[in-house]
């Protein structure tokens, strides 16, 4: 009996039934049936066969399972040879074939996204306790990789075709301008004289530099500043800012002395776990919603986002805001837990549709390969980028006493 590599040397005709395709079929047995000539072996790349179970073939466009590559080279025969009467089927075959390695495709990427996530998400909360240095350093360090992204989406091929980039070495300098301003707002408190020079300052580099400056050059650096270096530092006056004690929160009073005591729960640590849990309550609910009831599209700049899975996520922000802040004790009333859970809401959806928007212009899907099964940190962190700026401007404004 000859294998399917020897079929494909001698490139001799294979009896082929039109119901079943052997991938082991004899060339020296004679049938009156009809002929299916494979093509020649040649026109594989580096065929690896090693059994039934882990036969692959490399390509241009990656590794190809033998079985599939067989299958789609039968029914292209079929078709040419023996005419279209079962081509239907075949390719009915073909397309279930498919189908079931998307969905297995699909299990192995929500899998890969769940464990990096749970695996991102406990460090980031002991992040957020911790507070201080460990926080705007670990902030500092997301502010910089996020920025470089950004540049980098404003230099590709989508967006760079309707505007003029900015040079490299200004959008060097602008991701490190950015990843500084957490820290001088930890330092200072205040940066609004910091920004406006740095953005003064850039602004003359470009409008100096050789050749023809462009305003486009000038609206992307500036927006970049402001998107991923001026907002994020919104996280540091919320979180290491508001120093004022929570009296009334109950894990404050068995707390370790050794970890800070009851002090170390502050209004800015309750506000950020609480704005932080309701930005991933938006998404979970949002995802989930949208895959059990989507229906209506929210916008052409993300296809895949629904009225009613954004719905879900509204209402799943506010239970959770209300959930932690009767555990906490924070806010007391709760008119301004459901105002905080909608802010948080209203600023996830808005900062996830704001870097979508960026991404289709610049015609990629992800705007990094930083976290496996999540894409770049732009891609993780782009429901917060607006949130903290929200949170902080409601809790100084609007709640007496920061909600105590």
């Amino acid at each position: 009996m000859a294998s399917f590599v020897d079929v494909c040397r001698y490139n001799k005709p294979v009896p082929v039934s039109s119901s079943t395709c052997l991938p082991y079929v004899c060339p020296c047995r004679i049938s009156t049936r009809k002929t299916l000539i494979l093509p020649p072996f040649s026109q594989y790349s580096s065929l690896r066969f090693a059994g039934d179970t882990t036969p692959l073939f490399r390509s241009r466009l990656g590794r190809i399972p033998l079985k599939r590559r067989f299958l789609t080279a039968v029914a292209r025969a079929e078709t040419d040879q023996l005419g279209d009467d079962n081509s239907k089927g075949v390719d009915g075959r073909i397309h279930d074939l498919q189908n079931v390695e998307d969905k297995q495709k699909k299990a192995s990427q929500l899998k890969k996204r769940v464990i990096f996530g749970i695996g991102i998400g406990l460090p980031v909360g002991g992040v957020v306790l911790a507070g201080g240095w460990v926080f705007t350093v670990a902030l500092a360090a997301s502010v910089f990789i996020g920025s470089r992204e950004y540049f980098e989406l404003v230099r590709s091929r989508g967006i760079a075709k309707g505007m003029t980039p900015p040079p490299r070495y200004v959008s060097r300098v602008c991701s490190v301008i950015c990843s500084l301003m957490p820290i001088l707002t930890l330092y200072f408190g205040n940066i609004d004289i910091s920004v406006t020079c740095a953005a003064f300052v850039v602004a003359m580099a470009l409008l100096v530099q050789r050749g023809n400056p462009r305003f486009s050059q000038l609206s992307s650096t500036m927006f970049g500043l402001f998107y991923c270096g001026y907002l994020p530092c919104f996280w540091v006056k919320l979180r290491c800012g508001l120093s004022a004690p929570a009296l009334n929160t109950g894990i404050g009073r068995t707390w370790p002395v050794l970890l800070g005591g009851q002090a170390h729960w502050t209004v800015g640590l309750v506000a950020t776990l609480i704005s932080f849990s309701g930005v991933i309550a938006t998404d979970t609910f949002a995802f989930l919603g949208g895959k059990a009831f989507g229906r209506t599209p929210l916008t052409s700049i993300s296809p895949k986002k629904t009225w009613e899975g954004t719905f879900a996520g509204l209402v799943g922000c506010i239970v959770i805001t209300i959930l932690l802040s009767k555990s906490l004790c924070w806010p007391q009333s709760l008119f301004s837990s459901i105002a905080f859970g909608f802010l948080n809401f209203f600023g996830s959806v808005f900062g996830d549709l704001t870097e979508s928007m960026i991404k289709r212009d610049a015609g990629v899907k992800d705007s990094g390969s930083l976290i496996p099964g999540h894409g770049g940190i732009l891609d993780r962190v782009d429901s917060y980028i607006f949130t903290g700026a929200l949170a902080y401007s409601f809790i100084k404004t609007s709640l007496r006493l920061y909600g105590v």
